[in-house]
């Protein structure tokens, strides 16, 4: 059956950001205008430029914050990079709501697990790099490789839940997860597997990554004082993105699947599309081009016209450059289209995860969905760029949304789209 007929839908979600620990928490205090970025505490800050961060709080901070003892054994934390430790506890909260738990050989082999990450345990080998300059490269724990290695969140993963179909870990830049729910769609599709747990996974807030986007005059450096009006999509005031941390995991799979096991479908993954700029290692093409391409193949493999597009989750990061590019390849997509197309950018409220990202937005896209509310675009007070879009400035808003569609782009050149739309019972 084609994609039409028995389209894929998603059944299960988790997420762990800065604004908390799951995916109704995270919901609520986006809609309310809640701002994850903090003061940067993760490191002495003092000698650079950047000292914010979106930091996923700690249970003992937040009562809705992060525990790694929720979903993974005490002796193997120390086993794992942050980001492997979000992982497994946003892929926690996805299988529980699935309730994708096979016992036979023959579910298992059929389950894909898919987790990308932009940059993996960039935390662990800073530390390594220290500790052989300081005491010596005999003072290395064994799990130092293991527990950096980008692949490893989807390792772990598969081997806590048994899943032994495909496996793999997109690494591409901030891309990777929108990728990865689209290479677990197209395993789907292929009959490789009839069941993907996808996402994405980072935990990079370090000296390295923080001091590498610093040189490299990415990150916001003059709102250090008042680190929630930071981040800065579509707005004039803005100088950089905030670099944050996070992971966010769905289950996919056929509807007959589904429906069959008495799961209950959440939204279809309808499109995927994928393009590469050929332009900049860092910039995106200033029109766009290969973002249409990417958005233009998402919207066609839904059978989805421009104008039935509800909203855009976009990947705007508060750069003036990469939001100009974005917006012109929305506005080449979707020509004609005025106020009546929502787009908001919720890095707005989280910073950048990086890697994660797009499996973020693209739990924030079906909550959209889900719950006729629009999230906000936070901290836009004077937009040069979108303004003929609605762009949801400060507060969130209803409307009833039936397609949406989430964008994520990477260093590299590297675009992915994709394209959520309503599940109607028949």
């Amino acid at each position: 059956m084609t994609q039409q007929t028995d389209p894929i839908v998603v059944t299960g979600m988790g997420a762990v950001s800065p604004l908390g620990v799951g995916v109704g928490v995270n919901w609520q205090r986006l809609l309310a205008g809640r701002s994850g970025v903090v003061r940067n505490t993760r490191f002495d800050v003092s000698a650079y430029g950047a000292q914010i961060a979106g930091l996923v709080p700690s249970r003992a901070d937040d009562s809705e914050g992060f525990d790694p003892l929720a979903a993974v054994d005490g002796k193997d934390v120390k086993k794992m990079d942050l980001f492997i430790q979000y992982g497994m506890v946003a892929a926690q909260e996805a299988i529980a709501q699935a309730n994708w738990f096979p016992t036979s050989d023959a579910d298992r082999e059929a389950t894909a697990t898919i987790i990308g990450t932009g940059v993996g345990g960039s935390p662990v080998m800073a530390e390594a790099a220290k500790t052989i300059l300081e005491r010596g490269p005999r003072r290395l724990s064994p799990f130092t490789v293991p527990s950096f290695l980008p692949n490893l969140a989807a390792g772990w993963i598969s081997i806590r839940y048994g899943y032994k179909g495909p496996i793999g870990a997109p690494v591409t830049a901030c891309a990777a997860s929108a990728q990865a729910i689209g290479d677990g769609m197209r395993l789907i599709l292929t009959g490789e597997a009839e069941v993907a747990i996808v996402g994405g996974a980072e935990g990079s807030i370090d000296p390295i990554s923080v001091g590498g986007f610093g040189a490299a005059r990415a990150l916001a450096t003059a709102f250090n004082d008042d680190p929630a009006a930071a981040s800065r999509p579509f707005d004039a005031k803005r100088d950089g993105f905030v670099l944050a941390e996070g992971a966010a995991v769905l289950v996919i799979e056929r509807l007959s699947h589904a429906l069959a096991r008495g799961a209950t479908p959440l939204a279809i993954l309808a499109g995927y599309g994928t393009s590469a700029d050929a332009y900049h290692l860092t910039s995106g093409e200033p029109s766009g081009a290969g973002a249409q391409v990417a958005m233009r193949n998402a919207l066609k493999m839904a059978n989805v016209s421009p104008g039935e597009i509800d909203y855009i989750n976009a990947h705007s990061t508060s750069t003036a450059v990469g939001d100009a590019a974005e917006i012109a390849g929305i506005s080449a997509v979707f020509a004609n289209r005025g106020k009546d197309l929502a787009i908001s950018s919720t890095k707005s409220a989280t910073g950048h995860l990086m890697g994660a990202a797009g499996a973020l937005e693209s739990v924030f896209g079906i909550e959209t969905i889900r719950t006729g509310m629009v999230p906000a675009t936070l901290n836009l007070e004077m937009p040069d760029v979108g303004e003929q879009f609605d762009l949801v400035p400060k507060v969130a808003k209803a409307k009833t949304v039936r397609h949406v569609l989430s964008n994520s782009f990477g260093f590299g050149g590297v675009n992915a789209s994709l394209v959520f739309s309503a599940f109607l019972p028949a």
